[in-house]
């Protein structure tokens, strides 16, 4: 009976932030699932009790600075039907520096990741793809940011590899954000980011890569300098959340 309550006092906001653990000397990631005043869910294979507690670092590569938190172990969750396995965590009440800190981060969910950005009307993504039923639930993750007055127009473009990808990244009109595989025919992912990030004129584009690969692939494309790395198979609202918060778009 006190789950209702709670979660009134506490709502939960889908925003996938990165997640690190200072000192961890393997330098292990992990991302967030949603997150509240009080505490939030971590997406990780981290074997952890209930009770224990934990240092974080959550951030927002190139939008949001590394916020410091302690948070104490709720329960684990096994992967399964409910989603990948993770970890529910909350502050403890001695804490209350980080239930402020929190309270921010949730509030930014809430309201845009910057409370001064000014919505554009037109935003241009490009999809970078090879597999047609894959753009086809991105593009119809995509659509759900539309706003129903007119107001945000969201214009999807495709490329079924980096080269093609390249290609159109230097036309105009500039595109607002890319979304990659990693693993295409002609130029993977690896080195269309890498080629972005090398040319000033794309340096600045937001980049999501959604990929199936493993930690390594991980670990590269992050040191490429990704801004948001989702493991497939990837759920709508991880798209949809992650898409806003580098568009700076309000939900």
């Amino acid at each position: 009976m006190t789950k209702g309550p709670e979660k009134r006092r506490d709502p939960r906001v889908p925003l996938v932030l990165r997640v690190e653990y200072p000192g961890d000397a393997a330098k292990v990631r992990d991302v967030t699932e949603n997150l509240s005043a009080g505490g939030l869910f971590i997406r990780t294979e981290r074997v952890l009790a209930a009770g224990d507690r934990v240092p974080l670092q959550i951030s927002f590569p190139s939008l949001l600075d590394p916020i410091e938190i302690e948070v104490e172990i709720v329960r684990p969750r096994p992967a399964g039907e409910a989603g990948p396995a993770g970890l529910a965590v909350k502050v403890p009440i001695d804490r209350i520096d980080d239930r402020h800190k929190l309270a921010s981060l949730a509030e930014i969910g809430r309201t845009g990741i910057s409370a001064g950005a000014k919505a554009k009307r037109s935003f241009r993504v490009l999809v970078v793809e090879d597999n047609p039923h894959v753009i086809e639930m991105y593009e119809y993750a995509l659509r759900k940011l539309r706003a129903p007055d007119g107001s945000i127009e969201i214009e999807i473009e495709y490329g079924s590899n980096g080269h093609e990808a390249l290609v159109r990244l230097r036309r105009q009109p500039r595109i607002d954000l890319v979304m990659a595989d990693l693993y295409m025919p002609v130029m993977d992912g690896f080195a269309l980011v890498e080629k972005m990030k090398a040319d000033p004129a794309l340096l600045e584009i937001p980049t999501i890569v959604i990929s199936a690969g493993g930690p390594d692939a991980r670990a590269r494309a992050e040191s490429l300098g990704v801004d948001v790395y989702l493991q497939k198979p990837v759920q709508f609202i991880d798209v949809i959340a992650t898409v806003r918060t580098l568009l700076k778009l309000k939900p």
